[in-house]
């Protein structure tokens, strides 16, 4: 009985642990900011093939270097997709702030055009990108220092857009003819790819007839130091204060000077990232994807409502109690609780993972009805108002 009450605590804590990493973008992205990112699951993906390309990039060096590369992954995981959050907020976010039905519906578009990139890139559509968003966003920049770019931004964004989109297509065709790339893959265009871990993240801590997975255990610790890093980061710098003060009014922010657009991007960058980290963690419980991120995005805005929009104490709650509740439930411990018949067969019909799963969400939205701004709801005139 001992045995099986540490099992289940472990394992609610681990899946908590996941759900609270996945999560913890997202709370920063649609608590801090209102956004509604659907994309927010294929940052994960992209985080998670990262790792793939960083794996095989130190495995082709070969040596003991192989048994650090996920600290470099990590890293290039977290650039990666700060880099491509910062893009959709630079292209797509900034211009539908205060409309979440169009932020939502753009963003899922982004989600599904991201899941065929991976499904179908090659060298000549990864040369074709990277050109055009060098000279569109180069140009934009030259434009940006015009004295009257106000003026011309309509016309000058329009032909630096048939300009770049020209040259990168003509330059991919050429290269498509001359060296054959069409249908090469880099590495990151493969699917469903197995990330290799470290030997020293392989096998576990035994405890009597368990295993503690050192893999889930490095998890809880990389998701600890995460909450720290983003605590820290909001309450103990000049960005981290500038972030709370737009958050909680915008327009007081602009007049003393605050740059509310750097904010944003520099909010939603930082949101992506840590869903590039969150992709990096889980690409060493399962194989990648381009579907790796769809698998915990219901789960990652379960999170973030059920804890309190906005807030990080709620945020780290709500997950360990969605992953707790999830594994207790979905291994039938709570069938083997009891004897009475009704009950046992009640909770025997609910122990398998996809209705472990219907009811989580069942309870959620009976919690929602009585808190239907979660546990630890957002204070102030402005929330009362």
């Amino acid at each position: 009985m001992v045995a099986s009450i540490l099992d289940g605590i472990f394992n609610g804590v681990s899946i908590g642990s996941i759900l609270l990493l996945a999560a913890l973008g997202l709370a920063i992205v649609f608590g801090l900011m209102g956004v509604i990112n659907m994309a927010h699951g294929e940052l994960m993906m992209l985080g998670a093939y990262t790792t793939f390309v960083v794996q095989n990039a130190f495995r082709a060096i070969g040596g003991p270097l192989f048994e650090v590369y996920i600290f470099f992954a990590l890293i290039a995981a977290f650039i990666v997709a700060a880099l491509v959050g910062l893009l959709l907020e630079r292209g797509v976010i900034r211009y539908l702030y205060g409309r979440p039905l169009e932020t939502l519906l753009a963003t899922w578009g982004v989600s599904l055009i991201l899941q065929q990139f991976v499904r179908s890139v090659n060298w000549v559509l990864v040369f074709g990108l990277i050109l055009f968003c060098v000279l569109y966003f180069g140009g934009q920049w030259i434009a940006k220092r015009r004295p009257d770019f106000e003026r011309i931004q309509g016309w000058a964004t329009a032909l630096l857009l048939a300009l770049s989109g020209a040259i990168a297509l003509v330059a991919g065709n050429l290269l498509a003819r001359t060296y054959g790339l069409a249908v090469t893959q880099p590495w990151f265009g493969a699917q469903n790819k197995d990330v290799t871990a470290p030997a020293w993240l392989r096998g576990g801590i035994p405890l009597g007839n368990y295993q503690l997975p050192y893999t889930r255990l490095f998890i809880m610790v990389l998701t600890v130091l995460c909450v720290l890093g983003v605590y820290w980061f909001l309450n103990r710098t000049a960005w981290g204060l500038r972030i709370r003060a737009v958050t909680q009014n915008r327009n007081m922010s602009a007049c003393l000077g605050i740059p509310t657009r750097t904010v944003d991007a520099l909010t939603f960058a930082l949101g992506s990232g840590l869903a590039g980290i969150a992709g990096c963690a889980l690409s060493l419980l399962g194989s990648v994807g381009p579907n790796t991120g769809q698998n915990y995005i219901v789960n990652t805005f379960m999170v973030v409502v059920v804890g309190g929009v906005g807030k990080l104490i709620g945020t780290i709650v709500g997950a360990m109690a969605i992953g707790i509740t999830d594994y207790i439930i979905g291994t039938g411990m709570l069938a083997n609780l009891t004897n009475i018949p009704f009950i046992k067969d009640f909770f025997t019909f609910f122990a398998t993972t996809s209705m472990a799963r219907v009811m989580v969400f069942a309870l959620i939205i009976l919690f929602l009805q009585f808190r239907p701004a979660g546990m630890f709801p957002q204070k102030g005139r402005t929330v009362d108002a």
